[in-house]
C-alpha cells in the first residue's frame, strides 16, 4: 500500500521493529546528529530513530522528528513497498525491455511510458492534509530585497505568533562549525520558464531567519538551470518546497532521472499509487496533498546572492561557504499533526549510501539498455556517491572497459565520478576487498589507467577549480592479446569441486561447521 502520511510510514517501521522512539528532551542542537551518527553506523544501518520531544534552543518543539527512516536495504524496500529493492528493479527492467529504445530521446518517451503503465500519472486536487494549517505571510510576495527587522530564527520570542511555523520546525544545526540550521531533506518544486516542465530535486536550505533561506542548488542542478533563465529575464522566479508525505518523495527528489522526466510520475510509480497534487496558496507550483510541510516562496534574481554554509556535507569534510540564491518564503502549510523527517551526511556510512544505493540498483535495468555488457554497480560507502564506482562487465573484446568508462562519465551524475574501476563480470562490485584484490593482481598501471578531466561535484574541496576536475578510469579486467598484453594469463586458484563437495561431507560428519 503507498503511504498516505509520514506518521503512517512511522508506524509501519515500528510494527516491524526497525524503529526506536526517543521520549526524553533530545536538542535539535547537535545532541540528534550525535544520536544519529552513532546509529547509521550500526552494522546495517541501525534502526529509525523517532524524537519525540526534540527542543530548539532549550524550548520543546510542536513536531516530533524521525530521522534514518531510509537507512537500510530493509527500510528502503518497506518505503517501496516492496521485500527487496531488487524486486523493484527487476520490475522496472522487465517494463523496459518490452520494446528496446534505440535513442534517448525514444528511451524518455519509453521510460515514461514505462512506469505509466501503474496509473502513475499526477492527480490535481482542490485541497488536502498538508493545508490543515495555514500561515501567511502578509506582504512577502510583494517585497524584494532583504527582509526588514527579520526575526532571528535563534530566538524564539522574536517570532510573531502570527507566523510561528519555520521556528518551531525542528530544524537541526547538525555540526559544530555548521553556519546555522540547515533543511536536510527538502523537497524542491520549480518549472522550467520555457517548456513548464516540472523538476523536484533536493538541495539543503540554510535558514537565516523567519522568512529566508538559502537555496543550495548546485551548478549543473537542473533546478538551477530553471533558475538562470529567471536571472535572465529578471523575473521572480517561484519555488515551493514540501517535506514528509510518502517516504518515496525524498528517494524519488534525489533520483537520478533523465531531464524532462517528471518525478512525480516515477514516485507514483514506486508506491503504486498516483500522487494527489494540490495547488499551493502563493504560487502557482504544485505540491503532495499529503506532504507534512509546504514551504512556499520565491527567488529574487535581482536580488545578490549570499553566502550559504559552512555545512558538514557528505564528503565527510566542511563545505566553506559560497554565493548560493535567497528562498523568501510566502506561506507556510502543514497537518495538525506533522512529522519532520531529517537527515545527516559526513563520515561514511551514513544514512544516504542506502538512499543513493537504491538508486543505482532501481536504474541498473537503464544503464544496462545503453550498455549491455554491464553486470552491475556499485557506489562503495568510502567513496561517498561519486568519488569510488565499481563496475563489472562481460568482456567480449579489447578495449572494452575503455568504452564503459567513457560512456558513464557521459551518464547525468556520473559525470562527477572521480575513479572509475571496471573488472570482469566474475567479480562481486558490493564486495570491496575482492574489488581491492583484483585490482591490485589484474593491472599494469601504466598500462591500464586513463587520466581524463571532465565536471566535478562542486561539494569536492580537493579540486583546483570549483566544478572541475580530473578522472582515474582503471581496467582491472583480464587483458586480451588484441590489449598489447603478450603473455599467458594466469588461472586464479580454485579448489576442484569434486574435492570441495567431498569436505563438506566430511566437515558435515564430524559435527564441525
Amino acid at each position: 500500500m503507498a503511504f498516505e502520511s509520514f506518521a503512517e510510514f512511522i508506524e509501519a517501521l515500528d510494527q516491524a521493529g526497525e524503529l526506536i522512539r526517543i521520549n526524553e528532551p533530545v536538542a535539535t542542537e547537535l545532541e540528534i546528529t550525535a544520536i544519529a551518527d552513532r546509529e547509521m553506523k550500526k552494522p546495517g544501518g541501525g534502526k529509525a530513530l523517532l524524537f519525540e520531544k526534540p527542543t530548539i534552543n532549550g524550548e520543546p518543539s510542536p513536531f516530533p522528528l524521525a530521522i534514518n527512516t531510509l537507512g537500510s536495504w530493509k527500510r528502503m524496500a518497506m518505503s517501496m513497498n516492496a521485500e527487496t529493492v531488487d524486486e523493484v528493479s527487476a520490475e522496472l527492467g522487465t517494463l523496459m525491455k518490452a520494446k528496446p529504445p534505440t535513442s534517448m530521446g525514444e528511451f524518455i518517451k519509453l521510460f515514461g511510458t514505462a512506469i505509466e503503465l501503474r496509473h502513475a500519472k499526477p492527480k490535481k486536487v482542490s485541497t488536502g492534509p498538508c493545508k490543515e494549517v495555514i500561515h501567511r505571510f502578509d506582504g512577502a510576495s510583494t517585497h524584494t530585497g532583504p527582509w526588514p527587522n527579520a526575526p532571528d530564527v535563534n530566538d524564539r520570542s522574536s517570532f510573531p505568533a502570527t507566523h510561528p511555523t519555520l521556528v518551531q520546525m525542528p530544524i537541526l544545526q547538525c555540526w559544530p562549525l555548521d553556519g546555522g540550521r540547515f533543511i536536510t531533506l527538502p523537497c524542491v518544486v520549480t518549472r522550467d520558464p520555457d517548456t513548464g516542465e516540472r523538476n523536484v530535486g533536493m538541495y539543503r536550505m540554510q535558514v537565516y531567519d523567519g522568512q529566508s533561506t538559502g537555496m543550495h542548488w548546485q551548478l549543473q542542478k537542473v533546478s538551477a538551470r530553471h533558475g538562470r533563465r529567471y536571472y535572465e529575464t529578471g523575473e521572480r522566479m517561484p519555488v515551493s518546497v514540501f517535506v514528509g508525505g510518502d517516504p518515496m518523495y525524498p528517494f524519488c527528489a534525489t533520483a537520478p532521472l533523465p531531464d524532462g522526466l517528471d518525478e512525480f510520475l516515477l514516485a507514483g510509480y514506486l508506491r503504486k499509487k498516483s500522487i494527489k497534487l494540490v495547488k499551493c496558496e502563493t504560487n502557482d507550483l504544485e505540491v503532495p496533498a499529503n506532504a507534512d510541510f509546504v514551504i512556499e516562496g520565491y527567488v529574487d534574481p535581482k536580488e545578490p546572492l549570499r553566502d550559504e554554509g559552512p555545512f558538514g556535507d557528505h564528503t565527510g569534510y566542511y563545505t566553506l561557504p559560497e554565493p548560493y540564491p535567497v528562498f523568501h518564503i510566502t506561506a507556510i502549510t502543514h497537518r495538525k499533526n506533522a512529522v519532520y523527517p531529517a537527515t545527516i551526511v559526513g563520515i561514511p556510512p551514513m544514512e544516504d549510501f542506502y538512499i543513493g544505493g537504491a538508486s543505482v540498483k532501481l536504474f541498473l535495468p537503464i544503464f544496462q539498455m545503453n550498455f549491455p555488457e554491464i553486470v552491475d554497480i556499485a557506489l562503495p560507502a568510502e567513496g561517498v556517491f561519486h568519488n569510488l564506482v565499481f563496475v563489472s562487465i562481460k568482456k567480449t573484446y579489447p578495449m572494452q572497459a575503455y568504452k564503459i568508462m567513457h560512456g558513464l562519465w557521459g551518464m547525468g551524475q556520473m559525470m562527477f565520478t572521480k575513479y572509475l574501476i571496471i573488472v570482469d563480470e566474475g567479480v562481486d562490485v558490493h564486495d570491496t576487498s575482492e574489488v581491492l584484490f583484483h585490482l591490485c593482481a589484474n593491472t599494469d598501471p601504466q598500462r591500464d589507467s586513463i587520466m581524463t578531466r571532465g565536471p566535478a561535484d562542486v561539494l569536492d574541496h580537493a579540486t583546483s577549480k570549483v566544478a572541475i576536475g580530473g578522472k582515474l578510469g582503471i581496467d582491472a579486467t583480464q587483458k586480451l592479446p588484441g590489449e598489447g598484453f603478450e603473455r599467458e594469463w594466469p588461472p586464479l586458484i580454485a579448489m576442484d569441486k569434486s574435492v570441495e563437495q567431498k569436505v563438506d561431507s566430511i566437515i558435515k560428519a564430524l559435527g564441525a561447521s
